[in-house]
């Protein structure tokens, strides 16, 4: 069997639409991709309310930590980059030694999110939502 193709999902936190992201590419693509995901300037958690939203559609990420993307660099023979925000695509190499795509994904930050706990957490499951949706429906472009 060929091994599986990685896939790097960057933000800059790493600590939210990564995250996501790399839990609902597993979910979906997991069988025939080694997904990761990392920050250019990580936090030094996983923002609790991104736990909390994506708890409530049945996925743990509670035990994930925010990775620097110099942790991978040079070390992961990665095939596919994806990039959740603007900052990051800001910030992140232009060119990754060996990959095939750089995809450029932009989603709301919702931990910029403000108001009341409500609204905060209505931001955090619409991002949520649209990450999740993206997720399912992505494919590498052909090489």
């Amino acid at each position: 069997m060929a091994s599986r193709q990685s896939v790097l999902v960057l933000c800059t936190g790493n600590s939210c639409r990564s995250q996501m992201a790399e839990a609902f590419l597993r979910r979906y693509h997991g069988d025939r991709f080694d997904v990761h995901s990392a920050g250019t300037l990580p936090k030094d958690e996983v923002h609790p309310l991104a736990v909390r939203a994506m708890d409530e559609v049945g996925v743990d990420i509670s035990e994930h930590r925010p990775k620097d993307v110099a942790d991978f660099l040079g070390k992961l023979p990665l095939a596919h980059l994806l990039i959740v925000c603007d900052r990051a695509n800001d910030s992140c190499p232009r060119v990754w030694p060996g990959s095939i795509s750089r995809t450029y994904m932009p989603f709301d930050d919702p931990a910029d999110a403000t108001g009341d706990d409500e609204a905060v957490m209505a931001v955090f499951r619409r991002v949520r939502d649209e990450i999740d949706a993206a997720m399912n429906r992505w494919s590498p472009p052909k090489e």
